[in-house]
């Protein structure tokens, strides 16, 4: 079987978020499965010269982008044993910053388009291409329109995935055949709501659209989750599946992790709590080992749960002996309030500010709990994390939140959890997890349950392999 994941972002090439985690991991695990996996993705001027240096020019084409035709240079790299295809047009992709450009639905038609044309090129002919997000949404329209009837291109099917429908791509119905080169008799593949929606195009012709965890794939048939696309993922939810993501489990190893002040393992656990005093050092809160540290990572906007936080963390800190830091940025409504709280709690909370990779391994390492009271998260990739280094997840039950971490009061558990978006409801979860914390002998077994759950990406790669298996089935 032959994959091509076509994506605007992946590690270790360029990243601004899941997305490149996702496409920089999930083809190297289906690759250890006997997969032949590739990707296509821009050659943007972001790339560190070091990664360009190991690239090899294979050939160049000519693009259609409505009625006109562009260069396009095809590069060849690998990593983690996967061949990368990076496609170079400098008016498009030589510019700083990845997205949030003026004609970004031209530059990634082009990116849509080429990903197509430059099969036949390289002589790789897909059984599978598997595309992502709104910026690559157009590649199963192009193919439905342009290639399907074609002999060399026949019998591909076509996977996108949703990794966050907040983002969709749209765009004035003007641009529709001047800068997309949809004609206005296939209009009805990407009208929606009265613009172009590239999204609702890729859920439209694509054979099957997935999403980043079951239960995120059927929050997205409901109005307080869906962004205004409900009407037609209900129309298409026969062909919607929900996977969850997975995590590098090498990367993310607190044996290995050399971010951390001491290794551990779920068989020897003592460095944990020398990463806990190192950090309580580094970070000026009292190095006090009994008392329980809560940890946050996380973007701080509203809908990752910080007004929840923001409610209950004063009353949190009075009652409880309980520990607080935090890592992000983000809305200068809630870094004000954090700045704040660690002004009136010296010694006990401490609010760190930017995108600090290192630190934020070291908080994985040293939390005793995790919090992560989301409104919405399609996946989540830091719950994950927590348990890997054995920091216990006090969640909401929403998206991947909900299908990675199972409440602990069964005795079965891996986490705390709670289901409305209520302050109430999370500051009981959170008081849970203290109340547990405090019988050491059981938090112990909890931990044990934690950094012994399988999140690999190993788990995945076998649910999309028995996808692609199930659309090759159908001709």
């Amino acid at each position: 079987m032959k994959v091509l994941f076509c994506t605007s972002e992946a590690r270790p090439f360029a990243a601004t978020g899941g997305l490149a985690d996702v496409c920089g991991s999930l083809p190297q695990a289906l690759r250890l499965r006997l997969v032949g996996c590739r990707i296509v993705m821009p050659l943007y001027e972001d790339i560190p010269p070091e990664l360009r240096e190991s690239m090899k020019f294979i050939t160049s084409l000519s693009v259609p982008v409505a009625w006109r035709r562009q260069y396009c240079g095809v590069f060849e790299a690998r990593s983690g044993g996967v061949i990368y295809y990076l496609l170079d047009n400098q008016y498009y992709f030589k510019r700083k910053g990845l997205y949030g450009h003026y004609d970004d639905a031209e530059r990634f038609a082009f990116l849509s388009r080429a990903a197509l044309e430059m099969l036949p090129y390289i002589d790789f002919k897909p059984d599978v291409i598997h595309c992502n997000d709104w910026q690559t949404a157009l590649t199963p329209v192009y193919y439905s329109l342009f290639y399907a009837g074609r002999e060399w291109f026949q019998g591909i099917k076509t996977v996108f995935t949703i990794h966050n429908i907040q983002y969709q791509g749209k765009y004035g119905m003007e641009l529709l055949e001047d800068v997309l080169g949809i004609p206005m008799s296939a209009a009805s593949l990407l009208e929606y709501d009265g613009c172009v929606n590239l999204m609702k195009g890729g859920i439209e012709a694509a054979n099957c659209v997935t999403t980043v965890s079951p239960t995120y794939a059927k929050e997205i048939l409901d109005p307080w989750y869906a962004h205004k696309l409900e009407a037609i993922l209900r129309e298409r939810a026969w062909k919607i599946t929900g996977i969850l993501n997975g995590i590098d489990t090498v990367s993310y190893d607190p044996a290995a992790d050399p971010d951390l002040y001491a290794p551990y393992s779920v068989q020897d656990r003592s460095g944990k709590a020398l990463n806990k005093r190192e950090l309580q050092a580094r970070l000026g809160l009292e190095e006090n080992p009994g008392a329980p540290l809560i940890g946050m990572v996380t973007r701080m906007v509203q809908h990752k749960g910080l007004d929840l936080v923001k409610e209950t963390l004063g009353q949190l800190m009075q009652e409880s002996n309980a520990q607080f830091v935090i890592l992000g940025s983000g809305e200068y409504e809630y870094e004000m309030f954090f700045r704040a709280m660690q002004d009136q709690y010296p010694g006990r909370l401490c609010a760190c500010f930017g995108f600090i990779p290192e630190l934020s391994r070291k908080i994985y390492a040293a939390a005793d709990i995790f919090l992560m009271p989301s409104r919405s998260e399609p996946c989540g990739l830091s719950q994950m994390i927590a348990l890997r280094y054995g920091a216990i997840p006090v969640v909401r039950e929403t998206g991947g939140l909900k299908d990675s971490i199972q409440d602990s009061g069964d005795g079965k558990g891996n986490g705390f959890t709670f289901c409305n978006y209520d302050s109430g409801d999370m500051l009981y979860a959170v008081r849970r997890a203290l109340k547990g914390y405090e019988d050491q002998a059981g938090w112990q077994l909890l931990v044990d349950r934690a950094m012994e759950a399988d999140n690999s990406w190993g788990r995945s790669a076998n649910e999309y392999i028995r996808l692609y298996r199930d659309l090759l089935k159908e001709d």
